[in-house]
């Protein structure tokens, strides 16, 4: 599911994804953090919290 960064996108993301639930729908979550390309000097703390948290194994 892709909604904004926001209080109100995560609220929105967490209605529709209890609403699928119980009918069986698997929601995932696009992930946040850090672009591609994006340096360090110009992420802000939660930007930074997010791409540690959201982190996935090199394979």
């Amino acid at each position: 599911m892709a909604t904004n960064p926001t209080v109100e996108g995560e609220a929105t993301a967490m209605y529709i994804s209890r609403l699928l639930k119980p009918l069986g729908v698997k929601v995932t979550r696009l992930a946040f953090g850090l672009p591609v390309g994006g340096t360090l000097e110009f992420a802000d703390e939660v930007t930074l919290f997010k791409a540690l948290e959201n982190r996935s194994e090199i394979v």
